[in-house]
């Protein structure tokens, strides 16, 4: 008998390729509905950048097809993305269901052009998208998202004054450069730090949001430790290039977030050959090649994609219009978005676990 709860059954045995567990048991199977043959159901996914919806909406297909009587499956396809486990010794924000860092140990990387790019990527693919510009000495995320003349306004809440962030290609901004004047340097000690990144956290009207993508400053100082100390987070990127120097500050910038108790996601290793515009298949190891695949085995951490180098990705930043929105087809591009994808996978993963 063609029914809800046969078509539950057949569906049983269909797994999460993530979270290797089933979609049934998982609650991501609702609404089964059967009509003159045709049979329709949600699917609700863990994310909205998930990089194997289309391979889970077949496997769900084929595995209906299989009962008798039914001629047409309908798939409709939605995500809730879950809440990270919260800490006793750590605050969450409000409304706010993943903090994740982009970090690196060492400076010129291409961490913001990767936090950038990552946030807008996970923007477009459905999800709703916060970024902190943590960088307080050297904020740039302003300019790579075309907000250098954007100003924060701020106004007055229960809790004090509460800032409200800037707007551009689908995610919200919160940065020191809006705070102050292009050529004014910010010279700070510690606790002023602490102090600013705990009200970006925790003074910003962000509203409703499926990732808070947070930029770091290079290192490991007063920047890393007030956001690991004060929230409880998804987890953090490591930023790298294949060049021996970088590889050995992003061991210890790893290493320092394990030893803050928080989990590192993967390692995403940028400029890892340069694509010249007029010879678009040929690649050249300009930084070296493989070091980010060789850390990332002898660390046991994830290698979640490697980035060309391309002039159009540095144009993009100049310009305010990341990679991932001027040119989608690029090899930068498409890079970055399957990086995204798998930031959220993960993410996914810890959540559930």
């Amino acid at each position: 008998m063609l029914d809800a709860s046969s078509v539950l059954e057949v569906l049983r045995p269909v797994q999460d390729p993530e979270l290797r567990k089933s979609l049934v048991e998982l609650n991501m199977i609702r609404n089964v509905k059967i009509d003159n043959g045709t049979v329709s159901f949600t699917l609700v996914l863990t994310t909205p950048a998930c990089p194997l919806r289309e391979f889970i909406v077949e496997d769900c297909q084929k595995a209906v097809k299989q009962l008798p009587g039914v001629e047409e499956v309908v798939v409709d396809v939605t995500a809730e993305t879950p809440q990270q486990k919260s800490l006793p010794d750590r605050t969450g924000i409000a409304g706010v269901r993943n903090i994740v860092a982009i970090s690196s140990g060492k400076g010129g990387v291409g961490k913001s052009t990767v936090a950038v790019n990552v946030a807008v990527a996970l923007a477009q693919l459905g999800a709703r998208v916060g970024l902190i510009d943590a960088d307080i000495y050297g904020p740039n995320a302003p300019a790579m998202l075309g907000l250098s003349s954007a100003k924060v306004m701020v106004q007055d809440g229960a809790k004090g004054q509460v800032l409200e962030p800037a707007f551009n290609h689908g995610i919200k901004l919160v940065s020191m450069g809006f705070l102050i004047d292009p050529d004014q340097p910010v010279v700070w000690r510690g606790p002023m730090l602490n102090g600013i990144i705990r009200q970006f956290l925790y003074q910003v009207n962000w509203g409703e949001l499926d990732y808070l993508i947070v930029d770091m400053p290079p290192g490991t100082g007063d920047a890393q430790l007030t956001l690991a100390q004060a929230v409880p987070m998804a987890g953090a990127v490591i930023v790298t290039t294949p060049q021996s120097v970088a590889l050995l500050d992003s061991r210890r910038g790893l290493k320092m977030f394990q030893q803050m108790g928080v989990s590192v996601l993967g390692i995403v290793e940028n400029m890892s050959y340069f694509i010249p515009p007029d010879m678009p298949d040929r690649e050249y190891d300009l930084f070296g090649s493989g070091g980010g695949e060789k850390t990332s085995k002898e660390l046991d951490i994830p290698l979640l994609g490697c980035i060309p180098l391309e002039i159009s990705l540095r144009q993009g930043g100049d310009q305010g219009i990341p990679i991932v929105v001027g040119q989608p087809d690029s090899a930068s591009a498409k890079a970055l978005v399957a990086i995204a994808q798998a930031i959220a996978a993960k993410v996914s993963v810890a959540a559930l676990a």
